[in-house]
C-alpha cells in the first residue's frame, strides 16, 4: 500500500501539472499572474492586501502593484473594512468575475475534448476524485488561509 504522503505528493503534481497545461492551451487575454489574482480573490471573498499577500506568498508591495493593476482594469474594487476604518478590503467587481469566468471556461474548453475520450466510469472515477478533493479543500480552507498576526514581520517566497 502507497504512504499517504506519496499519494499526496502524486496528487499534487497532476493537479499542478494538469492546470498548467489548461492555462498554456487556454486562449485567454489576461496574463496569467493576474488571472490566478482574480481566483486569489474570488477564493477568498473581500481581503486586505496583507492576507493576500501572505495567501500568495508574496510581499505586501508586490501584490499592491498587481491588485493595482486589476483594480486599472476594474476587475476588483477596494471597499473600506467594517472592522477597522483605517483599512480597506479588496473584491471583484462584476466585470472581474465575469474575465474570471472566461478564464474558467477557456480552461475547461482545453480539458473537454480528452475528458470526451474517456468511457463512463473513466468519467465517474474523476468525478469522485474530484468530490474528495473537495472535502479535502473544505477541512483545511480555515487554515490554508489564516488571519495574519498585524505585526510587522519580513515576507520571503515560498514557490514549490
Amino acid at each position: 500500500m502507497e504512504s499517504k504522503e506519496t499519494v499526496a505528493n502524486d496528487l499534487l503534481r497532476a493537479a499542478a501539472r494538469l492546470s498548467r497545461w489548461a492555462s498554456q492551451l487556454a486562449s485567454f487575454d489576461v496574463p496569467f499572474a493576474q488571472a490566478r489574482l482574480l481566483a486569489l480573490l474570488d477564493e477568498m471573498g473581500p481581503a486586505r492586501v496583507s492576507v493576500l499577500a501572505e495567501a500568495d506568498h508574496c510581499s505586501q508591495p508586490t501584490m499592491t502593484t498587481a491588485l493595482q493593476r486589476l483594480e486599472a482594469a476594474g476587475w476588483a474594487q477596494r471597499v473600506p473594512d467594517p472592522s477597522d476604518a483605517r483599512a480597506s478590503l479588496l473584491s471583484l467587481t462584476p466585470a472581474g468575475r465575469g474575465t474570471l469566468e472566461e478564464i474558467r471556461g477557456a480552461r475547461a474548453r482545453v480539458l473537454s475534448p480528452t475528458l470526451a475520450a474517456l468511457d463512463d466510469a473513466e468519467v465517474a472515477r474523476l468525478r469522485d476524485a474530484a468530490s474528495v478533493m473537495e472535502g479535502l479543500l473544505q477541512r483545511v480552507a480555515p487554515a490554508a488561509h489564516p488571519i495574519p498576526d498585524p505585526s510587522p514581520r519580513p515576507t520571503t517566497r515560498k514557490d514549490v
